[in-house]
């Protein structure tokens, strides 16, 4: 028995299919079959599900099959030798359970996915792809972390030519004569002043800063000093006339 199944991931009936026959393949197993046990047993499942495909059999004259087919390869009392005897009774008895649970139980539904016909829903998307233009486009360059360095220096950047390389070197030189200006620039303004000279600097810059801080405290003092004796009054009054 050869099971040429192509489309597992789209196909819901080679799925099912596939699930039937490796089911009842590790019940076999668990049921601890011999190769020969499994051989029978498979090519019994495999001739359930052809019955029911190729000869439309119902769900009845389906079990009068298998009950003739599991007295010919169950227990016969006639045959002296055990070796012959495939199943025994209580090996018989567990196959008809399980095909019970698995085939019989389902049979409407094996009808049906034989049956009937499956529309085919092709599911796809469009995607639209957009190239990057030449240096000078709208897009701006890509990343050079998402590209190999020899692409990038080949197409995207390419080296320097030759006047380029003379401009970059004039640029170079002009950069080292005005290095000279920006030293004098970068100079210290504090390099002309003695430690006492920046302290009486410092002490009259603070005083006043302090001197504005501590006029401003007070004025609000005041205030909120004329506020609470405009209230100490206004009490002074509620209590006489309470009185």
């Amino acid at each position: 028995m050869f099971l040429d199944f192509e489309n597992l991931q789209t196909c819901l009936k080679d799925a099912i299919l596939l699930d039937y026959y490796v089911s009842g393949f590790l019940w076999a197993k668990g049921m601890d079959f011999s190769v020969i046990q499994c051989s029978k047993f498979m090519t019994l499942l495999d001739m359930l599900l052809h019955n029911l495909k190729t000869l439309h059999m119902s769900l009845e004259d389906n079990i009068k099959w298998l009950g003739k087919v599991m007295a010919e390869i169950g227990p016969n009392h006639s045959q002296k030798i055990d070796e012959w005897n495939t199943f025994d009774v209580k090996q018989a008895n567990a196959i008809i359970d399980y095909l019970k649970l698995s085939i019989f139980q389902h049979y409407k539904l094996y009808e049906f996915m034989f049956s009937s016909a499956r529309e085919e829903i092709v599911i796809g998307t469009e995607q639209v792809i957009e190239i990057v233009n030449p240096t000078g486009g709208l897009f701006p360059r890509p990343l050079e972390e998402g590209i190999s360095f020899d692409i990038y220096s080949k197409f995207i950047e390419p080296p320097p030519t030759l006047d380029k390389e003379m401009k970059g070197l004039d640029q170079e030189q002009g950069h080292e004569e005005s290095q000279p200006e920006t030293d004098t620039l970068d100079m210290d303004p504090l390099a002309g002043f003695t430690i006492e000279d920046v302290k009486s600097v410092l002490a009259q810059v603070t005083d006043d800063i302090l001197t504005g801080v501590q006029t401003e405290i007070n004025e609000k003092l005041q205030i909120q000093e004329e506020a609470f004796n405009a209230r100490i009054e206004k009490l002074k009054k509620a209590s006489v006339q309470g009185d």
